[in-house]
Order: structure tokens, then C-alpha cells, then sequence
């Protein structure tokens, strides 16, 4: 149940991204059932190719925490976490990660990677996916419709 609560909460934050133009996706950051950081994606608003909701969350949470780990963290976030996502987050030494939707393109929790998990690098993120899965994947899937027919009608 704790799960669906934190998943509601980054599916809220993934929202806001909709205001800019940005792809919907959402994350937050918990310690001890207390929230350190939420953010979103803000690549357009920012115009900043790293601009990741998760790499946005970590970064508030470790000034929040004046550390620079976050071992005993889990980071919720509505999507599966990208190369560069999953890359922080092992630095980051978090907990645990929890994601709502896969991502079959550029997953790198398990889908197309798996950075979180190698056993080659120095620390390792258990992962829980699927919390609200269709949810998540849908406020993505409606964004890139409403972008391609938008795009469609400018005659691109």
C-alpha cells in the first residue's frame, strides 16, 4: 500500500512536466516513510538534456541531506529509469528503486539494461516495478499521441 501512496505522488509530479512541454515522468525521493525530494522532468523547460525528474530528485535530496549518498533511500519514479538515471542512482548508492511502467526502448532497470542490478558495479538497487504500471504508461502514451497529431497538423 505504501508503494501505490509514494506512486500516486510521483504520478502527480510527473503532471506538472505537461505545462512545459516536457515528457511526463515524475520522481520522488523517500527516507523513513518521509519525502526528501519530488521533482519532474524538466529537459524542455530548462533546455537541458540531463534535466531527468530523477536526476533533478536525487540532486534535492542529497543538498537536503548535506551527504552525498543516499543509502538508505528509495527513489519512486513513474517510469523506468534510463541509462543515465540508473547510473546516478547506483552512485548514489540508493536502497531501493520502485517504478510504475517499463520502458522497452531505453529501460535500464531491467528492460534494455540493467544498471541497477550489475554485478560488475560497486553497489547494487533492488528493484519493485509494475506499482501502477498502467497508469504511469498511459499519461506517457497520451503525451507522445496529443505530440504526434499536434506535430501532424503543422504539416511536419
Amino acid at each position: 500500500m505504501e508503494h501505490h501512496f509514494f506512486m500516486e505522488l510521483a504520478l502527480l509530479e510527473a503532471k506538472k512536466s505537461l505545462k512545459t512541454g516536457d515528457v511526463p515522468i515524475g520522481a520522488i525521493v523517500v527516507e523513513n516513510n518521509e519525502i526528501l525530494a519530488k521533482a519532474h522532468n524538466e529537459v524542455e523547460k530548462r533546455k537541458d538534456p540531463t534535466a531527468h525528474a530523477e536526476i533533478l530528485a536525487i540532486k534535492k535530496a542529497l543538498r537536503k541531506r548535506g551527504e552525498k549518498f543516499l543509502n538508505n533511500c528509495i527513489l519512486y519514479t513513474t517510469i523506468e529509469p534510463c541509462a543515465m538515471c540508473a547510473g546516478a542512482m547506483v552512485l548514489t548508492r540508493l536502497k531501493k528503486v520502485v517504478f510504475g511502467a517499463r520502458d522497452p526502448k531505453a529501460g535500464a532497470g531491467g528492460s534494455v539494461l540493467n544498471i541497477t542490478c550489475n554485478p560488475s558495479l560497486n553497489h547494487r538497487i533492488q528493484i519493485i516495478e509494475g506499482i501502477m504500471a498502467e497508469e504511469c504508461s498511459s499519461l506517457v502514451k497520451e503525451f507522445f499521441k496529443k505530440l504526434r497529431a499536434e506535430s501532424g497538423n503543422k504539416g511536419k
